[in-house]
């Protein structure tokens, strides 16, 4: 008999081959707890170019969030609607009286503000909703989170917001201008001269834009979209309807501020180029002054804007 053969011994399991060492620029865990948005730290190496943000991507952001949202072409729609409409129409009423129409030393142009008054509501309505819409959605947040620089964000919006506004009344003033000068030619009206030409296009349409930015604040100020469009309509339309109830002697230099320093009162006063108040008094500014005035309120109430906006919680 052949003697017995000895237990083979188990055989090792077959190691895999180590890992290849990873390329450059190979895509590499980040390191934990690392604190978002801070600076990569070392062993961390991004697929994604990165570079930092700047304003101009903060603009484009906001100029596609203005631009593909509805409210954006219906309100500014009325409102290029209104100014046209109202101001041809009423334009076209005095042309067709047939007779030389005794408006003073006034000039064609001055038929506009009745359409640019009715447009400024449009214009007060978007302000507050470029804001208080991503507060009412929430949107706000992923808006804070995207763009942690909250003052470039308030910014960003105030410079798009402003922009389009002037824009478009720009272009809706110089219609109704040369439109309503062209009817009224032959009616007893002396020709608008350069003057009143650039204030009656680029200061109007300043003076609206200028408008909306204060809504654009109020907006940030309120977060909610109908309380801040009532708070805009009051500060539009309250100070000149106050004024009809203060009768009476002791309340006759409020009365008289109300009625010199109201939205209204001013947009009147930039289209005539009358540069005197109700007592008669000249402006501190000229004829300019009611574009001068509304650029200081505006200045105010964004800086309130964005004291609040940085401090309180989105």
């Amino acid at each position: 008999m052949t003697a017995p053969q000895p237990p083979m011994p188990p055989q090792a399991a077959p190691q895999a081959p180590p890992p290849a060492p990873a390329p450059a620029g190979a895509y590499a865990q980040p390191v934990p707890h690392q604190r978002p948005g801070a600076a990569p730290m070392a062993g961390y190496v991004s697929p994604i170019p990165m570079r930092r943000a700047t304003l101009g991507d903060a603009l484009a952001s906001e100029w596609t969030k203005i631009r593909s949202v509805r409210s954006t072409l219906w309100t500014l729609g009325v409102m290029v609607a209104l100014i046209l409409g109202i101001g041809v129409l009423f334009s076209a009423i005095a042309a067709a009286s047939g007779d030389d129409i005794d408006a003073g030393d006034a000039s064609p142009l001055g038929f506009g503000v009745f359409g640019v008054l009715l447009g400024l509501l449009c214009v007060v309505t978007l302000g507050v909703l470029t804001i208080s819409a991503e507060y009412g959605t929430g949107m706000i947040r992923t808006t804070l989170t995207a763009c942690p620089d909250r003052a470039r964000v308030l910014t960003a919006k105030a410079l798009v917001f402003f922009l389009l506004v002037f824009a478009t009344t720009v272009v809706s003033t110089l219609l109704v201008a040369m439109i309503g000068s062209s009817l009224l030619a032959d009616h007893g009206l002396r020709e608008a001269n350069g003057s009143e030409w650039l204030r009656g296009t680029v200061g109007v349409s300043l003076f609206v834009a200028l408008v909306g930015l204060i809504a654009l604040a109020i907006g940030t100020l309120v977060r909610h979209s109908a309380g801040a469009i009532t708070a805009m309509l009051g500060v539009v339309l309250l100070p000149l309807i106050l004024t009809i109830f203060m009768a009476g002697e002791t309340l006759a230099d409020v009365r008289e501020f109300l009625a010199t320093y109201s939205i209204p009162v001013q947009l009147f006063a930039l289209y005539s180029g009358n540069s005197d108040d109700i007592s008669g008094d000249v402006l501190p500014f000229g004829t300019w002054s009611p574009v001068l005035i509304m650029l200081g309120i505006a200045a105010a109430a964004l800086a309130a804007a964005y004291a609040s906006l940085l401090k309180r919680d989105a």
